[in-house]
């Protein structure tokens, strides 16, 4: 199977548009979707970090433990509604343990056939394929908590070992999408290569690219023909 080319890749909000209005609140929702986004991406978080308690749109707990985030419940409510039809979603999941609850939650809703659930834990996405076939799902890559580009002391080593992993990754990306276990490929921006691409659409699989807030870096993945651009600002999208 080879992937069809779009007219374009997919824009992607990021938790809505969290340049616009605070992320993962209905405001931002309603800001990407007035700048004409494809696609909103928003994170699941668990009230308690083994995975158990209620389920909020929250990106960690910092942002959770602020007394503002929505219930997964309201989230879902206010994007299941006919304003946001036309618009697919990105559930990304930050932690293991609510898996089969964010999916129940999603049937209640009608949006299985409407949203990609995307994470980095891959025993995640192994359970959620067992239980909904019909789910997309996308492997977000690499599998970090915090950018060790940051530090001037991790710094070498991380150019060294990202050199690795991107030259790895493509194969084993493809390989992941041949034998079913996802759809899709999240990866960092810096991990984007003409040859991943490549490789992805041979696959049958689609590459999505994490978080991109400069104009001139987003038309350079989109001629890489990239499925989706994920952003914090969709006015930048051209």
């Amino acid at each position: 199977m080879t992937v069809e080319p779009r007219s374009r890749p997919r824009r992607v909000g990021h938790k809505g548009a969290d340049h616009i209005a605070p992320g993962n609140t209905a405001a931002s929702f309603d800001a990407a979707l007035a700048h004409g986004v494809d696609m909103i991406e928003f994170d699941v978080l668990s009230e308690h970090q083994d995975g158990t308690g209620g389920l909020y749109l929250a990106h960690d707990y910092t942002a959770l433990r602020s007394g503002a985030a929505m219930t997964l419940e309201e989230g879902l409510a206010h994007l299941a509604g006919e304003t946001f039809a036309a618009v697919e979603l990105d559930v990304d999941l930050k932690l293991r343990g609510y898996e089969l609850q964010v999916l129940d939650a999603l049937r209640r809703h009608g949006l299985v056939d409407r949203v990609l659930v995307s994470t980095m834990e891959t025993d995640s996405l192994a359970l959620l394929r067992a239980a909904e076939p019909r789910l997309r799902l996308g492997w977000s890559v690499p599998k970090l908590r915090r950018d060790p580009m940051r530090s001037p002391w991790k710094r070498p080593a991380a150019i060294a070992v990202g050199v690795a992993y991107r030259a790895a990754l493509p194969r084993y990306a493809a390989a992941a999408v041949r034998a079913g276990r996802v759809d899709a490929l999240m990866a960092h921006w810096r991990l984007v290569t003409p040859r991943l691409v490549d490789h992805l659409h041979a696959a049958g699989g689609e590459v999505f690219v994490w978080t991109v807030d400069d104009r001139e870096q987003i038309a350079r993945l989109e001629a890489l023909g990239v499925d989706g651009v994920i952003s914090n600002d969709p006015r930048l999208f051209g």
